[in-house]
């Protein structure tokens, strides 16, 4: 039986009243709450011998719509209410804070000098699990302060105070309040239907420090309707590690649905700890987000259940910043050092307007001494769980492990050199690259230190980054390595306008683009125009290998952009790297030489051996025919 109001002008109606309590019959309906549950805030703002004009949803009867004779009748009211209180009386006013109601309240009120609160009235826990839960707009408090009027002055005070015992936020607008309530009505009306119904799809949301405004925690909250329901079973919180939120199982919708499968609870709500804020530990996560969390439980809970909190290792992981800047092209980016599951650590590049992808991440060697100042050192022990084995290395150059490719989609693209025929001789032969997009330098070094024959050039449009690779990332130049500060386009325009051309034998793309509204992420459109695409054409040589990385999510312009490359280079190898939006291409000219799986893998492991030879650095976890077994021939 649904009793809500239809409109707002039923809210006000006599005729709607006598029919809702009809309808209800003998049960006690108390629609902001009772005096139990709104006695928090009515102490807190109703002192001994204080005025105060307290009203429980009249002015949401009255102002049931906004024509000029509801308004005139609100104004009088109000105005009635200030002049019966004295300098330092309050109007404390529940109200549902319908966006009508909160703008007209504040806005009278603050015209009129006064300091304007609204204060969320916090619900209780039984009514979160109870077996009828209440109407779904979250109850406010508008607590109005009268003060002495000051000639001339704009100045408005206004603040929200989302939590019962909580910090009021200043706010500087009156639009801003207006938002800010509206997010909590939101997700209430959020928690709400996630108590009614399991399954709504992918559901996220980010909890923001109540003293800075910044996202301190994201949510997403995952739904497993096969899972058979038992007591113990119906809910629990997985803390992702700091830095691996990235990962596939936890930052992909479907690796989280394996996540919650595997745990075997009705619903699961993984929790991202967000970098540049402070965790003391698992205990104190728990105790920060029980209450929040538990607004997001599904019906049938028992009550007073206990919710597990679970994570990989049973702490919180370590993520410490080591670097922060803003470049120019890039925008502001980080660089972090975070602890693998295998207690390896690892180095990361994040740009902050893509914050959940590794732009480039580096292996750390172990047990590399460091100095670091104090206060790096204070902050470290206050996130890093007891028992953690040794710290990160603070500086870059020789700690990095340059061997070892954390990038599937660069293990893939290194394999493709297989492509070139005979591999077992590659070693000897002065291989000639051309690698546009140098990020932290791990593609173009480890090609540099594990071909000692082949000479690299580097193409990179921003400064900024060849500046991280070096300082951070153990990159350096020499002989055989140069990096050319220029657009990717320009310089191979200029390469391909020149009379005598240079030949490379292989050319790799790994390149961004900065723009997010587009489809395809890697590489920018641009490169895979084919006139564009032409020109890489006319400096490769005939036996070589053209290598891209792809990161398309737009089926249609992906198809499109393999129909143009093909036009090109008739021979064409894709390999979709498991997990990742991100498809590696291997172009090159000769159709009639294509390779069926078999002979790649045999030359993939021709290579592979030579590569293994002794005293050479290579990480045995890398078998390169394995990046190219799933390859398929466009």
């Amino acid at each position: 039986m649904n009793l809500l109001p239809k409109s707002s002008k039923e809210f006000g109606s006599v005729d709607y009243w006598e029919k809702f309590f009809q309808q209800r019959g003998k049960k006690a309906f108390e629609w902001y709450g009772t005096y139990l549950e709104l006695c928090g805030v009515l102490h807190k703002y109703m002192k001994p011998r204080e005025k105060v004009v307290l009203d429980k949803g009249t002015l949401d009867a009255v102002l049931t719509d906004e024509e000029e004779k509801t308004l005139q009748q609100v104004d009088r009211m109000l105005a009635e209410v200030g002049r019966v209180l004295q300098v330092g009386g309050r109007y404390l006013c529940i109200s549902l804070a319908q966006a009508h109601v909160l703008k007209k309240a504040v806005g009278h009120f603050s015209r009129e000098g006064w300091m304007v609160r609204v204060h969320q009235v916090a619900s209780s826990q039984d009514q979160v699990l109870e077996a009828e839960p209440r109407f779904p707009l979250p109850v406010f408090a508008f607590i109005m302060t009268k003060f002495r009027p000051i000639p001339g002055s704009a100045l408005q005070i206004l603040e929200l105070c989302a939590q019962e015992q909580g910090k009021p936020v200043r706010l500087e607008s009156a639009e801003r309040l207006a938002e800010a309530v509206r997010e909590r009505q939101q997700y209430a009306w959020l928690c709400s239907q996630l108590y009614r119904k399991a399954g709504l799809g992918s559901v996220s949301l980010d909890l923001c420090n109540g003293d800075t405004g910044e996202p301190r925690y994201t949510l997403h909250v995952v739904d497993s309707p096969t899972v058979k329901p038992s007591r113990d079973n119906h809910f629990a919180i997985f803390i992702i590690p700091q830095g691996r939120e990235t990962e596939w199982l936890f930052g992909m919708e479907e690796g989280r649905k394996q996540l919650a499968a595997s745990a075997g609870f009705r619903r699961l709500i993984t929790v991202a700890l967000h970098r540049g804020q402070q965790y003391e530990g698992m205990d104190s996560i728990q105790a920060e987000l029980s209450a929040r969390v538990m607004e997001l439980a599904p019906a049938g809970m028992p009550a007073q259940q206990q919710v597990p909190f679970l994570s990989v290792g049973g702490d919180i992981g370590v993520r410490t910043i080591q670097h922060q800047d803003c470049s120019p092209l890039s925008g502001d980016y980080v660089i972090e050092d975070v602890q693998g599951d295998d207690k390896c650590y690892f180095r990361r590049l994040i740009f902050l307007s893509n914050r959940n992808v590794v732009q480039s991440e580096a292996r750390l060697l172990k047990g590399v001494s460091h100095r670091v100042q104090k206060k790096r050192k204070k902050d470290r022990k206050k996130q890093w769980p007891a028992g953690t084995p040794e710290e990160p290395p603070a500086t870059p150059g020789q700690s990095i492990d340059k061997s070892y490719l954390c990038c599937e989609h660069h293990k893939a693209m290194i394999a493709g050199l297989a492509l070139l025929r005979n591999p077992e001789l590659l070693l000897e032969t002065p291989l000639a690259l051309l690698v546009v997009g140098l990020g932290g330098g791990s593609l173009p070094l480890f090609v540099h230190d594990h071909f000692p024959k082949s000479r690299i050039e580097a193409v990179e449009i921003d400064p900024s980054m060849l500046e991280v690779a070096t300082q951070w990332f153990g990159f350096s130049q020499s002989d055989r390595m140069k990096v050319h500060i220029a657009d990717g386009l320009d310089y191979i325009t200029s390469l391909a306008g020149r009379e005598a051309r240079p030949q490379y034998d292989v050319i790799m793309f790994d390149v961004d683009s900065k723009d997010p509204t587009l489809g395809m992420s890697c590489p920018p459109p641009a490169f895979v125009d084919q006139p564009f695409l032409q020109k890489v054409k006319s400096i490769l040589t005939p036996e070589g290998v053209f290598i891209l990385n792809l990161v398309c999510r737009d089926l249609g312009l992906k198809d499109s952009v393999l129909g143009g490359l093909k036009a090109v280079f008739p021979l064409l190898y894709v390999r979709r790297i498991e997990g990742e939006v991100n498809e590696i291409l291997f172009c090159q000219l000769h159709p009639e030489r294509k390779l069926a799986t078999p002979e790649l893998l045999d030359m993939a492991q021709a290579l592979e051996q030579t590569l293994r030879k002794p005293g050479r650095g290579w990480d045995s976890t890398y078998v390169l025919s394995d990046m190219l077994k799933t390859v398929k021939i466009v």
